[in-house]
C-alpha cells in the first residue's frame, strides 16, 4: 500500500477519509498544525515541517482550508514541496460551481485547481456538493433567535463521510484529472432542510425565506451549486441528523 499524506485530516471532511485510508490499510500520515498523536505537525502557510511530512510519500491528499484568504499560499508552498518529493499522484478537493459564484472563498478554489494543473503533478481533482454539516451551520447560527432565517436558494448536501469514500478510492487509483462532480441525494431550498434541522434539535422556530442580493447569491439561487445527473450520495439530510443530533445550546 501506498504512504498517504494528508492535509487537513483533523478537519469535517480529513476525519473520516483517514479512517477510512486506514481501514483500507494505507500507510497514513496526518499533516497539521496541531501536535499530538498520529499528527505531523507544520504549518503549509509558513512551509514549516512540509519537507519531512513529504519524505517518502506517494500520495498526497489535499484538505486543508483556512477560508481566511491563505488557501492559495498553502497551495503555493505545498504544490512545489510535492513535486520535488518525487509524489506521483496528488488528489484535491474542490467545490461544485466554483466558476459561477463570485465568493472569494470559491474563486481561491478556482485559482488553486488552476495552479495545480499547471504545477507539473499528476493530479486528481474531485468536486463536491456542501457538506450536510455545513447547510445546518445556517441554522445552528441563528438557533437563540425566535425565527429562522432561510435564504432563498437550492443546495444539494452531502455526508462528509460519503465524499470521503470517493478521495480513499480516487487515491487507491491513478491519476485521472479532474473527475465528475458528486452531490448528494436531495436537492431542495434550504427552507426544506432547515425544517428538518428543528425537527432534529427538538426545537419549535419558524423559518422564513428570504431573497439575498448580489451576483453570489444569484449564482445559488439559478443552481449553479447542484450537480446534474444522477446523485453520489445516499444518505439523506434528516438521515445524517438522526444521527448526529444537533447541538440546542
Amino acid at each position: 500500500m501506498a504512504t498517504i499524506l494528508v492535509t487537513g485530516g483533523t478537519g469535517t471532511l480529513g476525519r473520516p477519509t483517514v479512517a477510512q485510508l486506514r481501514e483500507a490499510g494505507h500507510e497514513v500520515r496526518v499533516f497539521s498544525r496541531r501536535s499530538g498523536a498520529g499528527l505531523v505537525t507544520g504549518d503549509l502557510v509558513t512551509n514549516n515541517g512540509l519537507r519531512d511530512a513529504l519524505a517518502g510519500v506517494n500520495t498526497v491528499i489535499h484538505l486543508a482550508t483556512a477560508g481566511n484568504g491563505s488557501d492559495i499560499a498553502a497551495a503555493h508552498n505545498l504544490f512545489p514541496a510535492a513535486r520535488r518529493a518525487g509524489v506521483t499522484h496528488l488528489v484535491l478537493i474542490s467545490i461544485v460551481g466554483i466558476e459561477q459564484i463570485p465568493l472569494p472563498y470559491y474563486t481561491d478554489k478556482v485559482t488553486i485547481e488552476a495552479d495545480l494543473v499547471k504545477s507539473g503533478l499528476k493530479y486528481t481533482i474531485l468536486r463536491a456538493t456542501q457538506f450536510h454539516t455545513l447547510v445546518a451551520g445556517i441554522f445552528a447560527a441563528q438557533r437563540r433567535l425566535p425565527v429562522l432565517f432561510s435564504p432563498r436558494m437550492p443546495v444539494q448536501p452531502i455526508d462528509p463521510r460519503e465524499v470521503a469514500a470517493r478521495l480513499v478510492e480516487l487515491a487507491a487509483g491513478a491519476p485521472c484529472g479532474r473527475v465528475p462532480d458528486i452531490g448528494g441525494p436531495e436537492q431542495n431550498f434550504v427552507t426544506h432542510f432547515g425544517a428538518q434541522w428543528v425537527k432534529a434539535a427538538g426545537m419549535k422556530r419558524r423559518i422564513v425565506s428570504v431573497r439575498l442580493p448580489g451576483t453570489t447569491f444569484a449564482g445559488y439561487a439559478t443552481g449553479k451549486a447542484l450537480v446534474p445527473g444522477p446523485r453520489y450520495g445516499h444518505t439523506t439530510f434528516s438521515e445524517y441528523f438522526a444521527e448526529h443530533r444537533p447541538e440546542q445550546r
